[in-house]
C-alpha cells in the first residue's frame, strides 16, 4: 500500500558540515546547489567557499547564512528525491522551513527561495536595537497556560509550541536571567538556542510588512500540493496565503504541536524530514507515534529512503 506521506521541512539548529552530501550523489542536484550558492555566497561572503561556510560554526549558525543554507539544502534534496517518491499528500515547514515548504509544494522556484530566504534573515537581523541583543531557547517541563503568563512578567513570548509542556520562547537577552531563574523554580528546564533573533515575537514586527511585500513581488503561482499553516495548522492552497502567513508567522507564535495533530488527523502514515537535522522527525513520532518518521539525514543513500517508503 503507498503510504500518505508528508514532507517536513527542518527549521535552524540543524546545521552540520555533511548537510549536503546525500543530495550532492545525485549529479543534477549538485549542479542545483552550486547554481544557487556560488553566486549566493559570492554576494554575501566573498572569497569564501562553501565548504569553509560548512566548517565554520560561527558562520554556518549566523542568521544570515543558516536561513538561506537550511532553504538550500531543503531544496537539493527535494531535487534528488522528488521524481522517486509517491505524491505527497501534505507539505509542512517549520519557522524558515515553511518558506521552504512553500517551494517544495511548487510555489516558488529553488532561486526564488533562496532570495526570499535572504530577504528574510537581512529583515530580521535589522529588528533587534544597538546594545539589546535578543535570545531564543527551549522550555520544557512547565504547561503552556502557567508558562505564558510567567514569560508576560518577564516581557518574552512563546515563539513555538512543540508540546503541551515545550515549546521555544524568545526575548531580549537583557530579560533571560530572571526569565530563567523564574521557569527553574517552577521546575522547568531552559537550553540556549544557536538563533541570536527573537523568531516568532513581537520583537520582529518591523519585518512583517517589507517581507509581505517581497512576497508579492516573487510568487506568480499557487502551490500544487496543499500546505499547513505554521500559525494555526489550515490547509493552505493559494499564492496569496503565503503572502499572508509567510510574513506574519515572522511575528507570530507557531504552533507546530498543531501541525503535528493536522497531520495526524489527515490521515497521513509516513513523514519524511527533509532538511538538516531530525527534530521534526523526532517530534512528530513521538506524539504520534502511528506515524512512521524518518529524516532523510538518517540514511546512507538516497536509494535507502526509497527503500523505507516501499516496504511501508
Amino acid at each position: 500500500m503507498t503510504p500518505r506521506l508528508a514532507l517536513l521541512c527542518s527549521g535552524q539548529g540543524g546545521q552540520h558540515a555533511a548537510m549536503f552530501e546525500l543530495a550532492c550523489s545525485d549529479p543534477a542536484s549538485a549542479r542545483l546547489l552550486a547554481q544557487l550558492l556560488d553566486p549566493w555566497l559570492a554576494a554575501v561572503i566573498p572569497g569564501r567557499s562553501l565548504p569553509e561556510v560548512l566548517s565554520d560554526q560561527d558562520l554556518l549558525f549566523s542568521n544570515r547564512l543558516a536561513q538561506p543554507l537550511i532553504v538550500a539544502a531543503t531544496a537539493t534534496i527535494w531535487s534528488a528525491l522528488q521524481a522517486q517518491l509517491p505524491a505527497p499528500e501534505l507539505v509542512a515547514g517549520y519557522s524558515i522551513g515553511e518558506l521552504a515548504a512553500w517551494h517544495v509544494a511548487g510555489a516558488m522556484s529553488a532561486p526564488q527561495a533562496i532570495a526570499l530566504a535572504q530577504a528574510r534573515a537581512q529583515l530580521m537581523d535589522a529588528c533587534p536595537q544597538p546594545g539589546s541583543p535578543q535570545v531564543l531557547f527551549a522550555v520544557s517541563g512547565i504547561a503552556l497556560r502557567p508558562l505564558a503568563a510567567l514569560l508576560a512578567s518577564q516581557h518574552m513570548y512563546v515563539a513555538i509550541e512543540t508540546d503541551a509542556d515545550s515549546c521555544i520562547v524568545g526575548g531580549l537577552q537583557q530579560d533571560l536571567p530572571g526569565a530563567a531563574a523564574e521557569i527553574e523554580r517552577q521546575g522547568g528546564k531552559i537550553t540556549l538556542l544557536p538563533v541570536t533573533v527573537a523568531s516568532h515575537t513581537p520583537l520582529m514586527a518591523a519585518a512583517v510588512a517589507p517581507f509581505a511585500q517581497q512576497l508579492k513581488l516573487q510568487l506568480s503561482r499557487d502551490p500544487s500540493l496543499p500546505l499547513l499553516s505554521g500559525l494555526d495548522a489550515r490547509i493552505l492552497t493559494r499564492k496569496e496565503q503565503a503572502i499572508e502567513t509567510l510574513s506574519r508567522q515572522m511575528a507570530h507564535t507557531i504552533r507546530w504541536s498543531a501541525c503535528m495533530d493536522a497531520c495526524a488527523e489527515r490521515g497521513i502514515t509516513a513523514a519524511l524530514e527533509l532538511g538538516p537535522g531530525a527534530a521534526l522527525s523526532r517530534m512528530l513520532a513521538a506524539r504520534h507515534p502511528h506515524i512512521a518518521c524518518r529524516s532523510v539525514s538518517e540514511f546512507r543513500s538516497l536509494q535507502g529512503i526509497v527503500n523505507w517508503l516501499q516496504r511501508l
